[in-house]
């Protein structure tokens, strides 16, 4: 049954088969293990009396007169006029204005005398962009907890509901992939009742159980595959042996600062592990600016005037072309012997070839690109070093991809993402790890403000100042469009109504783009690429630009919705700005009351250190925090967190650590179907005498 095409559900046509094929989702089994992105708690109908300022609540109102459309450029607003039904007087039932930005159709929706059940924040008298129900249909679903999944237009979170449903049906996930004594050493739920709670939870505590054993699986997994890799790497002894040569230490000499005392430490560590005899596997990790390129570029250097070739992948066509034009830059003012190719998935096929046939003949020494560089048709001549940008959005799998390109090279990795010591030394267990924790001197501090949304219109005159400097900025949004299904995010922000929001706002002068991660990979490009050659103003954007480009011209960030992300994940998007001797600024707008997320965003205004906030990030996670904290993309679990699962973590850690030992208790019977999913896990034949 897993082999199933997805056409073959019931429901699910040729069109919307190629819907789901836009999710990763092609078979019955993708389907079941498409898991919710996030939950919601529907809230109970309640008067507008008894509603909270900055809280999401429900309220049954009566459409009092005909919705009023206007249009302000290519934006249309619609304002609709409704009192509440559920007050308990005539006297008492106030009335409310609300809006909806681009959703003409409802003008011939809404009549006089229907009524709605409208789920959404209220600020004052207003709402904006609330979702609808029909009341017997809220009815039906208030107080329960509803799965919120990853979207594609055309497929709404209804269908996908409906189809997982008819898939938990025809999919057999009675095989469980943990033994009993690990099932019952960590008191973790039976594989398929985890898969159908985390779906469809009876209540809270039904589902934290459900996600803390699915999560627990994945960690496993992940781990065992990094403890592998570890162990192979101290296996090995380097085909590349390297000798420290003086084109290092000239460029050194010649470059317009100094190498911070960080800096220095961090480059000897690589020279040490390059040429101490054995395979390096080094981790970088440092905040934004902090100096991890030019270490790579040394790292490169040595290798190339050791007769070798060097590979540098960047997450995004942008950033790689950065890297490149970078080392162009450097390889023309310093002199150095650098024979560099970009490498990307737009490059023509007749010049892909001419490439492939100049790494292979070893006619080029450095190849700087993306996935590209780990496709089927490259060959290397002789790779002794491949380095990652931005490793949290590659994995161990696209790390070991690219180490097969050459007799098992060197690899070295940059992280700007800060991640707690107590995590790192799991999740990135097969690197030995360098930190860089203060920035060069010249860069000045990124002031910082947490407001709250009645600030926009400052905040809007702020751009407006900034712009007219000549300088440029970032809005960023959690969500890509507003849906009238999610009514757990009714409240936030979307780039889509935002951009138009903010054409109305700013002076027609203001260029501004939107960027999202649904759109197309050479339509991102483009945008990226206009806005660092300074054709693009204000970038309003969904945490797509986490890992995006060096615009040092970029120098003030605002935040929508501040609160709905990790604090990890915030600083990240600060590092898009301060990245020059211009002072910069973030703002982070706090559209929810509660005092514990203004407590986490004060953290952020307090303190520019990535590593401190993260330390404070997992201290203020509660365990299994699963509604709210809207993540990025830090290592691709399909639903395990690093930070809200941290204690699962670490247990699956420890699981790991007591196989590897030989303290494991897998009976007799469970050892050979286990052994057979490790060896599908890990892609090795198991010892079955080390268990």
């Amino acid at each position: 049954m897993d082999g199933m095409p997805i056409k073959s559900l019931k429901g699910v046509g040729e069109k919307s088969a190629l819907l789901y094929n836009k999710l990763d989702i092609f078979t019955v089994e993708d389907l079941v293990r498409f898991y919710p992105r996030n939950y919601e708690i529907m809230p109970k109908v309640k008067s507008i009396k008894e509603s909270v300022e900055g809280e999401t609540g429900a309220y049954l109102m009566n459409i009092s007169g005909r919705p009023m459309l206007k249009r302000v450029r290519n934006l249309s607003i619609i304002n609709v006029s409704c009192y509440d039904v559920n007050a308990k007087s005539a006297e008492e039932a106030e009335k409310i204005n609300i809006t909806f930005f681009n959703m003409p159709y409802l003008v011939n929706a809404f009549k006089a005398g229907k009524q709605y059940v409208f789920v959404g924040t209220l600020k004052g008298r207003k709402m904006e962009h609330p979702s609808i129900y029909k009341p017997e249909d809220y009815y039906a679903l208030e107080g329960t907890i509803q799965p919120l999944y990853h979207l594609t237009k055309g497929l709404s979170n209804k269908s996908i509901k409906k189809a997982i449903r008819n898939a938990l049906d025809l999919v057999d996930i009675s095989k469980d992939f943990l033994p009993v004594s690990i099932k019952d050493r960590y008191k973790l739920m039976d594989f398929s009742e985890s898969v159908y709670k985390v779906h469809f939870p009876r209540d809270e505590k039904e589902l934290r159980q459900a996600h803390r054993r699915l999560a627990f699986e994945e960690f496993f997994y992940f781990i065992l595959l990094v403890r592998k890799n570890k162990l192979l790497n101290e296996e090995h002894l380097s085909n590349f042996k390297m000798i420290e040569t003086a084109e290092c230490n000239r460029l050194i000499e010649a470059l317009p600062y100094r190498l911070t005392d960080e800096q220095v430490k961090v480059w000897d560590e690589i020279k040490n592990d390059l040429s101490s005899g054995s395979i390096m596997s080094r981790m970088i990790q440092g905040d934004v600016g902090s100096g991890k390129t030019i270490l790579a570029f040394l790292s490169l250097l040595m290798t190339v005037t050791n007769g070798y070739q060097g590979a540098l992948m960047a997450p995004t066509e942008v950033l790689a072309k950065q890297h490149f034009e970078n080392l162009v830059s450097i390889t023309k003012k310093y002199n150095l012997p650098f024979k560099p190719v970009l490498l990307t998935g737009s490059v023509t096929k007749k010049d892909k070839q001419a490439i492939y046939d100049d790494l292979y003949n070893g006619r080029v020494n450095v190849a700087i690109g993306t996935h590209a560089l780990i496709t089927e048709g490259v060959t290397y001549n002789n790779l002794a070093l491949v380095i990652t940008d931005e490793q949290h959005r590659f994995g161990v799998n696209q790390r070991e991809a690219i180490s097969l390109k050459g007799e098992k090279p060197h690899i070295l990795v940059m992280s700007a993402t800060p991640i707690p010591r107590s995590l790192a030394m799991i999740v990135y267990g097969d690197l030995s790890i360098s930190r860089i924790e203060k920035l060069p001197g010249n860069r000045l501090p990124i002031k910082n403000a947490v407001i709250n949304p009645d600030m926009r219109s400052n905040t809007y005159k702020f751009i407006a100042k900034e712009v007219a400097m000549g300088h440029q900025g970032y809005v960023i949004c959690p969500l890509v469009e507003a849906s009238e299904e999610e009514s757990a995010f009714s409240n936030y922000e979307n780039v889509k109504d935002y951009t138009a929001k903010l054409k109305n706002e700013l002076p027609e002068s203001v260029r501004i783009a939107t960027l999202h991660g649904k759109m197309k990979a050479e339509q991102k490009n483009r945008i990226m690429q206009d806005f660092h050659e300074g054709l693009i103003d204000v970038l309003v954007s969904t945490t797509v630009i986490e890992v995006g480009i060096n615009v040092p011209n970029a120098t003030f960030m605002v935040v929508e919705n501040a609160q709905a992300f990790g604090l990890a994940t915030l600083h990240q998007l600060r590092g898009r700005v301060g990245r020059s001797d211009i002072q910069s600024f973030c703002v982070f707008i706090n559209s929810d009351s509660k005092g514990e997320k203004n407590d986490r965003l004060e953290i952020l205004g307090k303190s520019n250190d990535g590593f401190y906030i993260a330390e404070e990030d997992l201290k203020l996670r509660g365990p299994g925090d699963l509604f709210g904290t809207m993540q990025s993309g830090e290592l691709s679990f399909r639903i395990a967190d690093i930070y809200n699962d941290s204690a699962t973590l670490k247990d699956a850690s420890e699981c790991v650590d007591m196989i590897y030992a030989g303290e494991s208790e897998i009976s007799k019977e469970e050892l050979p179907f286990f052994l057979d999913m490790l060896e599908k896990a890990l892609g090795i034949k198991i010892d079955s005498s080390t268990l």
